[in-house]
């Protein structure tokens, strides 16, 4: 119960104490007073009609003494009147039914009033004439009692309504601070912050709301100094000091993590010696500032074209990795390369088409880091030989299918549900037990089992991914994957299920009809997360509502912010595999182990990826992160309750 129900309920039970003994009391004083007030009646009655009639007794005028008792008798304030003549025993009686005008049979039948009589022997001297006996009527008595009671509960009752109304009003009034200081510290626990509350008037809530002022401004501070000393370890250790670019450290992280994703796009090796021609004619610091403007502009000009990352490896040289974006896309991005280039030279006084190379390969199927670095390389030095702007590798490999092909054979196998599945699991750091367990999967296509690395880049290519993602969803509870497995199931949002309203929609509905979708994770990729922070926002509130987590996939692996965390307020994250702890590099150790203490600052569970041996596992032991996850353990086959039904 809240506290203001339970102020609320206190006084409203006080109220009713207070005017229930008032109302008692009214109650028994005006009824004791009526009965004393009857009983009076009573005796002065009794008297007088004994004087008025002792004349008329000594005569023996039955007439005159019945015509007296009946004069009084018909005013109604007697129940019964009795006269026995004691000279020859007879009786005479009057009789009144108790029936009282305005007032409801049960109250009368309460007996409130007791029986009230008066009994005087007539005499006359020493001659006994009669005895008149008189019982008063209690009419008068529940009139009375209940016109004050009525009018005495209907002021209770005006005066009842008034105050609850009164009382409603006033303790929201007063609780409202208190109110909303309950929900500043509840968006404190759950990683947000917001401006300092308004101090209010009361004495005692002014303290408090101060301390939570301050204890929201120094979570607050925490949180931003770790997220600065995260983006300083970045510059520091990670960004050319003169370009302002990721160095060859960031870019070899980069290309390794998204190689061992599904993924299409290719790499770009610039030699320019034309800034040593800079260097000579101007010094360093020409030269300097030539790179600066160089690098801003391809910044501004370059991403638009294809997503891309863009790094100074060297003095002279750039790399440009291109994570999404097909042949037509890179050849695209080259020319326009070219022509910054070309009109950076001119501004410089250098001739245009001359004194720069840029070899171009093309990211293919399992791929290695080296493999993609050295085939960059190599078309680098075929283009400096042949003096020539640009030169492709050649890779001499040839697509199965096309475009067109690919989408016929997509859809066919996403609309029948063509999936076969494998999960990895994800252990705890201390228990070393299943935390969760990650879903893979594959689509039979002509027969043939095909990886995700294989169609993935076909299914963003065609815009597929928000199909991909409904199908699958639907296969998992098909297959009963979530019944018959007792640990929550991650699943990868691809990057179009983001943005897409209409999958959003179905995904509330799906959630609302799952029996255990408490058992899904959602993860999506810091990339996502950047680019499309609102509706990823709107879409972690849906999952969440529906019972489900979300979880981010390759924390780290961008430039920007982790602000969005407070935002997002995901479950997890996994480290992306390019901030790996276990390497050799110290400065990229301190830069994870920042991470992790942003996130564990925010209530976020920590996962780090890439494990493959006991040595690193052990190496990550100091982080105290909240599980691991890699080929320590391999991805295994998953059974669906149709298999497990058919072995048992």
């Amino acid at each position: 119960m809240t506290l203001f129900k339970q102020i609320y309920s206190l006084l409203f039970g006080l109220f009713v104490l207070v005017m229930a003994s008032l109302a008692y009391f009214q109650f028994t004083e005006t009824r004791h007073f009526m009965a004393n007030q009857m009983e009076s009646e009573l005796n002065n009655a009794s008297t007088s009609l004994s004087l008025m009639l002792k004349p008329h007794l000594q005569t023996g005028d039955m007439v005159a003494a019945e015509t007296l008792v009946n004069v009084i008798f018909e005013g109604g304030f007697y129940r019964k009147v009795s006269l026995t003549w004691l000279a020859d025993q007879q009786v005479q009686e009057w009789e009144n039914p108790v029936l009282v005008e305005g007032v409801p049979q049960w109250f009368i039948d309460l007996d409130l009033f007791t029986s009230q009589s008066s009994e005087t022997v007539i005499t006359s001297g020493w001659l006994q004439l009669a005895n008149l006996k008189i019982e008063a009527h209690p009419g008068l008595g529940y009139r009375e009692l209940w016109r004050v009671m009525n009018n005495t509960l209907l002021v209770i009752s005006v005066l009842f309504l008034m105050s609850i109304l009164v009382l409603h009003f006033r303790l929201k009034a007063l609780l409202t601070p208190l109110n909303d200081i309950a929900i500043h510290a509840s968006e404190i626990a759950q990683r947000v912050f917001n401006p300092d509350m308004a101090l209010p008037k009361t004495a005692e809530l002014k303290t408090v709301v101060k301390a939570i002022n301050s204890m929201s401004g120094q979570l607050k501070q925490v949180f931003n100094t770790l997220d600065n000393e995260v983006d300083s370890l970045r510059r520091d250790n990670l960004i050319d000091g003169v370009s302002n670019l990721p160095n060859r450290q960031y870019l070899t992280g980069q290309i390794t993590s998204w190689l061992t994703e599904p993924g299409y796009g290719g790499l770009l090796l610039v030699k320019m010696d034309w800034l040593e021609e800079i260097y000579s004619k101007y010094g360093y610091q020409v030269r300097d500032e030539t790179i600066r403007v160089l690098a801003l502009r391809m910044q501004e000009q370059l991403p638009p074209i294809a997503e891309s990352v863009i790094a100074r490896i060297a003095n002279t040289e750039f790399a440009l990795l291109i994570t999404k974006g097909e042949r037509q896309n890179i050849n695209l991005y080259l020319q326009s390369l070219i022509r910054l280039i070309n009109q950076e030279m001119s501004k410089a006084g250098c001739a245009p088409n001359r004194g720069f190379a840029i070899g171009v390969t093309e990211r293919t199927l399992d791929m290695k880091t080296s493999e993609l670095l050295s085939q960059a390389d190599n078309a680098l030095q075929q283009a400096v030989s042949s003096n020539i702007a640009s030169s492709w590798f050649d890779s001499r490999s040839q697509q199965e299918f096309n475009r067109e092909q690919w989408r016929e054979r997509l859809m066919t196998a996403i609309n029948q549900n063509q999936f076969v599945f494998q999960w990895q699991s994800v252990f705890d750091s201390e228990s070393h037990e299943v935390m969760q367990r990650e879903l893979y999967c594959q689509l039979n296509i002509d027969g043939k089992q095909v990886r995700a690395g294989q169609f993935m880049p076909y299914v963003e290519l065609l815009s597929l991914g928000s199909q991909l993602d409904r199908c699958l969803l639907e296969s998992v509870v098909e297959q009963g994957l979530l019944e018959i497995n007792s640990e929550p199931v991650a699943i990868n949002l691809t990057h179009d299920s983001l943005q897409d309203p209409d999958f959003h929609t179905w995904l509330a509905t799906f959630l609302q009809k799952t029996k255990f979708a408490d058992k899904i994770y959602f993860e999506i990729p810091e990339f996502g997360a950047n680019n499309n922070l609102v509706e990823c926002t709107r879409l972690a509130d849906l999952i969440r509502a529906g019972g489900a987590q979300l979880g981010i996939d390759h924390c780290g692996r961008q430039m920007g912010s982790l602000s969005y965390l407070q935002q997002l307020k995901p479950h997890y994250v996994k480290l992306d595999q390019s901030l790996a702890f276990y390497s050799n590099n110290q400065q990229n150790n301190e830069l994870c182990r920042a991470l992790v203490n942003i996130a564990k600052g925010l209530n976020i569970e920590v996962i780090m990826t890439a494990i493959e041996e006991q040595q690193q596992l052990e190496q990550i032991q100091s982080l105290r992160a909240t599980g691991y996850q890699g080929y320590i353990s391999a991805p295994e086959d998953v059974m669906s309750m149709h298999d497990v039904g058919s072995m048992n």
